[in-house]
């Protein structure tokens, strides 16, 4: 029986697709061996699977736990109906227990671990731990409070016209007739004289229908049980590796991503380079327009200005005489600037003749050498008097403007 019982368990739990049992994948091994454990504990409670219909109208097929727990009350042995409903989150939760009633069984009412409807809620289920809490203990919490306090009532028939020789029911109409009257009775489920169920069968369970493997069920070819797992071992293996594949293709998308991330900043930094060279395209361009506009401006001077003179006077024209300074500091600018100018110009000639291969290099950089030397001092001369002009100035602008504030 106990191997019948692991074969069922693990053939409904390695079911794949539409017929697979709604329980997480890293907790069916744990709820195989709880309900092993529970077999092997108590044989009358044999695993099956059944319908399970939610308070929502949801149904679902779910594994239960169907058969008696043995109760010991006033020294006497007897069997209590259960049904253990493992839901869909167990065993992190705990599971669902019901009471099941024989036809002349009533639930006591009130009980403090029982509800109208049979459900069961003792402090074991209330105080449900994952992972300690197993439905072995739950079964001997059951026993225990059962005990204590019998969950069922049974009722003797005035008559009856076909008696059974069933021990259980001889049992019953003992302990009634010892008190004499009809009257409803605290628990007396039949007796147990064997370690074997009752042979009557318990009634459906009014939440769900099903079959176990105690009660007639076909086993399954090994051969089939062989080509499912077979079956699932390779749908198994074709996930792992669409899981590695869906890994490569998100790490090239991110890597694509990044190329894309850092192709959109150099795209902002070429718009951002290009609108400046726009912006400084057209500062030139306006430049160029004042340039021109100067340019026509000295053309049409010239032009007046050479109408007016004859062409003797232009040829005997002095240029250093036709710009005069209008004092010493202007003259030592113009000089210095001039020189400075002329500095510049020798230089560009020298480059030109060392790359022509007219003087030696050592030569070019002794005359470079002394003819920077020069020009440091022009353009230093020309920077303290343009100092001197400008302080000149400020000073002629102050004594200008000081009558208009004076009282």
């Amino acid at each position: 029986m106990a191997q019948y019982t692991q074969q069922f368990l693990s053939s409904v739990l390695s079911q794949r697709g539409p017929a697979a049992l709604p329980y997480a994948e890293d907790v069916k091994w744990l709820i195989r061996q709880h309900l092993v454990s529970l077999a092997e504990a108590y044989p009358s409670l044999q695993p099956k699977t059944a319908t399970f219909t939610h308070n929502d109208g949801r149904t679902v097929n779910l594994l239960q736990a169907d058969g008696t727990v043995p109760m010991l009350f006033q020294g006497v042995t007897y069997n209590i109906p259960v049904a253990i409903w493992l839901l869909e989150s167990y065993p992190r939760h705990a599971p669902l227990v019901f009471v099941n009633p024989t036809r002349d069984m009533i639930i006591k009412r009130p009980h403090p671990f029982l509800s109208p409807n049979g459900v069961v809620s003792i402090p074991y289920i209330q105080n449900w731990v994952y992972p300690s809490s197993n439905i072995v203990e739950l079964a001997r919490n059951l026993c225990h409070f059962f005990g204590r306090d019998p969950p069922l009532y049974s009722q003797r028939k005035p008559s009856n016209p076909n008696p059974s020789p069933n021990y259980a029911n001889n049992n019953l109409s003992s302990v009634n007739s010892s008190v004499g009257s009809a009257v409803a009775r605290p628990a007396i489920p039949p007796r147990v004289y064997s370690p074997s169920p009752t042979p009557t069968p318990p009634p459906p369970p009014p939440y769900g229908t099903g079959s176990s493997y105690g009660s007639g069920r076909i086993i399954e070819d090994p051969d089939e049980v062989f080509k499912k797992n077979a079956i699932n071992k390779l749908v198994e293996s074709l996930n792992g590796d669409i899981r590695e594949l869906r890994k490569t293709q998100e790490a090239e998308l991110e890597g694509l991503f990044s190329a894309q991330a850092v192709l959109r900043k150099r795209e902002e930094e070429l718009g951002k380079g290009l609108k400046e060279m726009q912006d400084e395209k057209e500062g030139l361009e306006q430049q160029l327009q004042v340039v021109l506009m100067n340019s026509d401006v000295l053309e049409g001077w010239l032009r007046d200005n050479e109408e007016k003179m004859g062409n003797n006077e232009i040829n005997s024209l002095d240029v250093d005489e036709t710009l005069v300074p209008c004092d010493d500091l202007s003259k030592q600018m113009l000089d210095c600037s001039a020189s400075d100018l002329v500095v510049e110009d020798v230089i560009y000639a020298l480059d030109k003749a060392v790359q022509e291969g007219a003087i030696p290099f050592d030569q070019y950089l002794r005359n470079v050498r002394l003819l920077s030397r020069e020009q440091f001092f022009h353009r230093a001369t020309a920077s303290k008097a343009r100092a001197v002009q400008m302080q000149a100035q400020v000073a002629s602008m102050a004594s200008r403007a000081s009558p208009q504030y004076a009282f």
